[in-house]
């Protein structure tokens, strides 16, 4: 790498200088003091109910500029003095001085703060994250020291460039050689200026060309007035450094001595527990929007495990959208069928409650539907007496039922005339021999669409004229055919077709819906004066209705629960794919908090992984579904479609991503920094 190369670097590297004070909050550097103090620190390490100390009482001072080689072998605590120099680990006890400030008791996100806006890392294993190109890889501390989208890629484009990568720079990190990984590496760790490089073993794992172009660049970012520490277990490399320490079993056996130079007069701020707050340093719609960008692209480079997640989602919203659709579909069709019947009505029958064939018992008048009729609120009362008959036309035979009433019958129903007309209170006060067709029979008894008025229709062997054929009604809840009946005077029928003086039903409608209570109140009064005993029963209609609504509603949570139990399912298993994500990713959350990721960024990254999951998996779910529901219709079940239980389902899909993707979100923010970059 030639001198020009290295020096681009560095001015690149200078040129964010500013921006990289005004984001620090954190620390200063003052001419002619020790950057980076330790007083008596020592590690202590617990593991089995067994304490083994790492660190003896390290003293040292570092200053500002030093190009510094911390030597030592395999074991001798080198390492873990550099976790705790770069803020990734904490001492046990002793004193950590930055700046003239004690920073060993500062919480894990202030420490972020340090780390992201002071130290940068190079690593011996270059831990750079799989799924990112070099150009991602290199913004990563940008992106939490909350840079805009395209300044951070251009001076990442820019760092790598410089470095010889500019062919390289959507290259992942498997596609590309050792040293040009730690390349990306050292970019990496000048992104937000780097103003301490902390390199571990940074020649470890390159041939010896890149290795020594990696220390030339060390070298050259030294004399450029970065502090670099050096780890290494090297004596020739630590040589390249202008002061050597060397440590054995966790003690500094020898220092060669700080060298004074002429420091930089940049002035940072200092540490105050204000500026240093992370609550100050979290940029939420960035953050947010930075968590998507992460997330969308850490699930496509798992996209089978991200499909398979996205069923469980998918099944439990399309089975809670496909049965409240026919859930308030059936609920529909129930309360029509019964609103068919009138809900303003009230049915007299003979009988005391509870006792069977009421209806044949002989207990109610057509003096008491009468007598029904003067009571207030009270617009008609109808009686009508009915039973089976046989139908005749020519040779066509055909059973069905006849209704004998009063020409009020279809006011008090609501069931209004097709062709022709009702019988008249004439016609049932002179016993007409007429008769009134329901859809039903008509369809049967003359077929072919030929017109009935007019004609002969023979009842039990009486002849019957047809006046009039009525519109359809439908089935009552029970699923009775309202159509398949005739109507004849109720006068007609007692003479001549069932010989009964007594009648079937008293049909009330009311005028007030809002004091039907009342009005069925006046009612039993009355017929308990006329009887003088209790022999006959009332149904509301409205109060059936509102039982029916009641149990189609029970129904249908019913249903919904059943499906919600899908949706808990989908929900576990979203749960489980997130632990596994965290389990597998364990390095990369350790790279992202050692370039400065607070806790809310990782747990901003997974919690929204697992919303996009859910969110995804709701709107497949819904369309899936409302298809469900739409192929259920074509069948002939009854379906309503509404927005409430749409949103209900996506919006219990996005609670239970929430929900489910919080605790594997709060495990990996919880995280040690050192641990997790020590995960395999």
């Amino acid at each position: 790498m030639t001198q020009s190369n290295l020096a681009a670097v560095s001015s690149t590297m200078d040129q964010s200088a500013t921006a990289a004070d005004a984001a620090t909050a954190a620390v200063s550097f003052r001419h002619a003091q020790s950057l980076i103090e330790l007083r008596d620190l020592t590690k202590t390490y617990h593991s089995d109910g067994l304490a083994v100390e790492i660190l003896h009482g390290i003293t040292l001072k570092i200053y500002e500029g030093e190009f510094i080689a911390i030597m030592g072998q395999s074991g001798s605590g080198k390492t873990t003095l550099m976790n705790i120099l770069g803020c990734l680990d904490r001492p046990s006890t002793g004193t950590y001085l930055f700046a003239g400030h004690d920073v060993s008791g500062l919480g894990p996100d202030d420490l972020a703060l340090l780390r992201r806006n002071i130290f940068g890392f190079v690593f011996q294993r270059y831990n750079l994250i799989a799924t990112e190109t070099a150009t991602e890889n290199v913004e990563i501390p940008a992106i939490y020291a909350g840079m805009s989208r395209r300044e951070r890629i251009k001076r990442a484009q820019d760092l790598l460039c410089t470095l010889g990568l500019d062919d390289r720079l959507d290259y992942r990190p498997t596609q590309l050689s050792g040293g040009q990984q730690q390349r990306v590496s050292i970019a990496r760790a000048l992104m937000n200026g780097g103003r301490v490089i902390l390199a571990d073993e940074p020649t470890g794992a390159l041939d010896s060309t890149s290795g020594a172009e990696v220390l030339q660049l060390l070298g050259d970012l030294h004399r450029r007035g970065h502090t670099v520490i050096l780890i290494t277990h090297n004596a020739a490399i630590a040589n390249q450094a202008e002061r050597i320490l060397e440590i054995k079993d966790g003690v500094i056996v020898s220092d060669s001595g700080h060298v004074p130079r002429q420091v930089s007069a940049t002035a940072l701020p200092t540490v105050t527990s204000e500026d240093s707050s992370p609550a100050r340093d979290i940029h939420l719609l960035p953050d947010v929007l930075e968590a998507i960008g992460m997330a969308m692209r850490s699930l496509r480079m798992n996209v089978f495990r991200t499909v398979l997640t996205l069923l469980g989602i998918i099944i439990g919203v399309g089975a809670v959208v496909a049965m409240l659709a026919l859930g308030d579909g059936s609920k529909q069709a129930v309360l029509a069928r019964m609103e068919s019947m009138g809900t303003d009505l009230l049915l007299v029958r003979p009988g005391a409650p509870g006792v069977r064939g009421a209806g044949d018992l002989a207990t109610l008048v057509r003096e008491d539907a009468d007598a029904l009729a003067e009571l207030p609120n009270v617009l008609y009362a109808v009686p009508d007496l009915g039973g089976a008959v046989t139908l005749r036309v020519g040779d066509n035979d055909y059973q069905s039922n006849a209704t004998s009433t009063t020409a009020d019958y279809i006011k008090a129903r609501n069931w209004p005339v097709a062709r022709g007309a009702f019988f008249s209170d004439d016609d049932v006060d002179s016993y007409a021999p007429v008769v009134v067709l329901g859809q039903t029979v008509l369809k049967n008894i003359f077929p072919g669409g030929t017109d009935p008025l007019g004609s002969y229709l023979v009842i039990n062997n009486i002849p019957f004229q047809v006046i009039g054929v009525l519109s359809p009604k439908g089935a009552t809840s029970s699923g009775n055919d309202m159509d398949d009946a005739v109507f004849v005077p109720l006068t007609t029928a007692r003479m001549r077709l069932f010989g009964k003086r007594y009648i079937r039903g008293i049909t009330v409608q009311v005028a007030d819906v809002a004091k039907i209570d009342e009005t069925e109140s006046a009612i039993k009064t009355l017929l308990m004066k006329r009887h003088l005993k209790l022999d006959f029963q009332i149904r509301n209609m409205a109060s059936l209705l509102e039982s029916a609504t009641e149990t189609q509603n029970t129904l249908t949570v019913l249903l919904s629960s059943i499906a919600a139990i899908s949706l808990l399912v989908g929900g576990i298993g979203v749960m489980n794919i997130m632990l596994v994500s965290v389990m597998e990713r364990t390095r990369e959350i350790g790279i992202r908090m050692a370039t400065g990721a607070q806790m809310l960024h990782i747990l901003l990254q997974f919690i929204t992984e697992a919303l996009i999951v859910c969110s995804v998996g709701g709107v497949a779910g819904v369309v899936c579904g409302l298809a469900g529901a739409w192929i259920a219709s074509r069948f002939g079940s009854p379906v309503v479609y509404s927005l409430p239980p749409v949103l209900l389902a996506f919006g219990s899909a996005f609670a239970v991503g929430l929900l489910f993707g919080y605790l594997p979100a709060r495990r990996a923010a919880k995280l040690d920094p050192v641990i997790a970059l020590a995960a395999e």
